[in-house]
């Protein structure tokens, strides 16, 4: 099948789009993230209490200090991204020290939301698989569970009787990790924010929104054609993606490998992985082109990145439910939960490149 473009990126559909739009969108980001740092002082710059998984309804502090920590994460990531796809108008020094210290901070910023949502899935799905709350109506006719012959298979209701009784100890287990590893996240965050490698950071951030440091230029030079390497590299990224096996609705090899003893992460997911990465790259350099006559990001761009984080939440939320299960000691019962709720994510993993997949091969309707 042919490669379908994202949405052409033409350096001759439009007028040249110059380095001064690219300051523009740098300054903003950089006031965008000094408001977001003035609001995360003014909350308390809490976060939430460490070892809580959700604020107390009415905690107005915790919810707005979350939120001014989200929109830190988001301006470090476009001014990051944008030093990434646009940096042959910057000053290269400056841009190179800059770049892994805004990686360094959106990240630790990621770590504690992750761990929460991580556990938020992860006991959602127990309960939807396990039923606990309240076993399917039998159907009219149907024999009731335990009545059948003795070689008839087992009934849905007895599967999921079983899979009970070890899901509650399944729950409070990865309640018990995932929790400890949101509060070390959380104090992680909090050290970081007081550290002097981020007052650093905020000190250039805060020079960045009044002076960017182009090159000399910068301001002749049209973005166009960086925007579309951007485009380039993600399309060329995709092309190397087993689009054929997302097609299918069951893979065998990546079950398999996940429940295998070897704590690696999934050969299969790290190429998705960067694609989502390079995704999001591309959406940063085109909203740098969007208020000076670029084209706006087609819905189908949209369903692809939001797939591919399913795909992201879904892989790790399996990986935390496999290493779960090598937890020494455990009850056999248990251990089955967690194996049966990794092969639910992994289902999920493959349910999400399916999505990209639908979205991506989408056809773009044009006019001649």
């Amino acid at each position: 099948m042919a490669q379908q473009h994202l949405d052409p990126t033409d350096p001759t559909a439009a007028g040249p789009v110059t380095g001064d739009a690219l300051a523009r969108y740098l300054r903003s980001q950089a006031t965008e993230f000094l408001r977001a740092l003035r609001l995360h002082r003014e909350t308390g710059g809490s976060g939430g209490a460490p070892g809580r998984a959700q604020p107390r309804p009415g905690d107005n502090g915790a919810e707005g200090s979350a939120d001014a920590a989200l929109a830190l994460r988001q301006s470090a990531r476009r001014i990051s991204g944008s030093l990434h796809t646009y940096r042959p108008l910057l000053d290269p020094a400056w841009a190179e020290d800059i770049r892994p210290e805004l990686a360094w901070l959106s990240g630790t910023l990621a770590l504690e939301h992750a761990y929460e949502a991580r556990l938020a899935r992860l006991l959602l799905a127990l309960h939807r698989l396990s039923g606990a709350a309240v076993f399917p109506a039998q159907t009219v006719g149907t024999a009731p569970a335990g009545t059948a012959g003795p070689d008839a298979p087992p009934s849905d209701a007895t599967e999921r009787g079983n899979l009970t009784v070890g899901a509650a100890k399944a729950g409070a287990l990865l309640e018990r990790q995932l929790t400890l590893a949101r509060t070390r996240a959380h104090s992680t965050a909090l050290q970081a924010l007081g550290s002097s490698r981020f007052h650093a950071v905020a000190d250039k951030l805060a020079v960045l929104a009044s002076d960017v440091p182009l090159t000399l230029t910068a301001p002749t030079t049209d973005l166009r054609p960086l925007a579309a390497a951007a485009e380039e590299r993600l399309t060329d990224a995709v092309t190397t993606l087993p689009l054929v096996t997302a097609g299918h609705p069951y893979n065998a090899e990546a079950l398999i490998h996940g429940l295998s003893p070897d704590p690696a992460p999934h050969p299969q997911d790290g190429p998705w992985h960067q694609v989502r990465l390079l995704l999001r790259l591309h959406r940063y350099a085109r909203e740098v082109l969007a208020p000076h006559g670029g084209s706006p990001l087609h819905v189908r761009v949209l369903s692809a990145g939001q797939a591919l984080n399913r795909h992201r939440d879904a892989s790790e939320a399996a990986a935390a439910a496999a290493q779960a299960a090598r937890t020494p000691r455990i009850a056999p019962a248990t251990a089955y939960a967690l194996g049966v709720l990794h092969a639910d994510q992994r289902h999920e993993v493959e349910a999400a490149r399916f999505a990209f997949q639908q979205a991506w091969q989408k056809q773009t309707v044009t006019t001649s």
